[in-house]
């Protein structure tokens, strides 16, 4: 039971071919995932640059206003 024969070596094969083989379509649609994991996470670090920017531009004061008189 714990032994592996040789159809399931001969079976393993052929699916990492199937995956990973050249100019097949599964490897085709492998890489055009990979590439849109890629642009996913591209799109969100300039979510997150865009959004750092706005936040410098909505800067509000909280200093209080006995505090805000001393310094005039």
């Amino acid at each position: 039971m714990g032994a592996i024969g040789p159809w399931q070596i001969v079976i393993i094969l052929v699916l990492a071919l199937l995956l990973f083989g050249g100019g097949g379509k599964i490897s085709s649609l492998m890489g055009d995932f990979a590439k849109g994991i890629k642009s996913f996470r591209k799109g969100l670090q300039e979510d997150d640059d865009k959004s750092l920017e706005k936040r410098g531009d909505e800067a509000v004061d909280v200093t209080p206003a006995e505090e805000k008189a001393k310094a005039e």
